[in-house]
């Protein structure tokens, strides 16, 4: 997963959300589905994939479309959702740049098992299915990448279950947080572009006001700060002291 924006050539605000740009092969080079591949293999796909960009909190893909493009977040930030017959939406999981998605349908030809939002103004390549279906049946390495995709995913789909089972809300957003926390390079223990408060809410059917309380108990006894888009967790074995507190 990429923590920064991955250059865009050419500058895709010169395009209006929803119009079609094309993508760099060296852009393509850098995305770690595609790392390593023949430069023939980069050229080919540029020449398939085109850009799309999204203002924020445009939707990205609809669960129940029956487009099977396989699609890869270049620039931004987006949201898995899922929507209840009420109207209700949940928050699953983050899609950060250098991510691809979509690959489920791809894969079995079967409608789109999510809803995706963009949670910033964010650019996506699509690729065609049938481009999609040659790059993932036809290259053993992009073939591996995918099952290990897979794999992660399906494992992450239960230790989220499992969040959402937690009654008491405090403790779902404290999980959360020690869920989304990575160490950096520096060995900080960092949540890179920290979620909003309502985001939070959504992906732990709490409300807003809940998680900023949840919140600000963390700051106040300095388990994490602020430091600009991202949040410091300073002390970990304190936060998951708070998990166990509130269960």
């Amino acid at each position: 997963m990429l923590s920064a924006p991955l250059p865009i050539e050419p500058k895709p605000d010169a395009a209006p959300p929803g119009s079609r740009i094309r993508v760099a092969p060296a852009l393509l080079a850098r995305v770690p589905l595609l790392a390593g591949l023949p430069e023939q293999i980069l050229v080919q796909l540029s020449a398939e994939i085109r850009l799309v960009k999204y203002a924020k909190r445009q939707f990205v893909m609809h669960k129940g479309a029956r487009d099977t493009d396989l699609l890869f977040l270049l620039e931004g930030r987006l949201l898995v959702v899922d929507i209840s017959p009420e109207g209700r939406q949940t928050g699953l999981n983050f899609i950060s740049p250098g991510d691809f998605f979509g690959e489920l349908a791809s894969i079995d030809g079967l409608p789109r098992s999510a809803t995706i939002v963009s949670a910033a103004p964010s650019v996506v390549g699509v690729l065609p299915k049938n481009a999609a279906r040659k790059l993932i049946f036809g290259i053993p390495m992009v073939a591996e990448r995918m099952l290990k995709h897979v794999s992660l995913k399906l494992r992450a789909s239960t230790e989220y279950r499992v969040l959402l089972g937690i009654p008491n809300a405090f403790c779902r957003v404290y999980s959360l947080l020690r869920m989304l926390a990575r160490p950096d390079p520096g060995k900080l223990i960092t949540i890179e572009n920290m979620p909003t408060h309502e985001q939070i809410g959504l992906m732990t059917n709490t409300s807003r006001e809940t998680v900023t309380r949840a919140l600000q108990v963390l700051y106040e006894q300095e388990v994490m700060e602020k430091d600009g888009r991202r949040s410091i967790v300073r002390n970990p074995a304190r936060l998951l002291e708070l998990i166990r507190e509130h269960q």
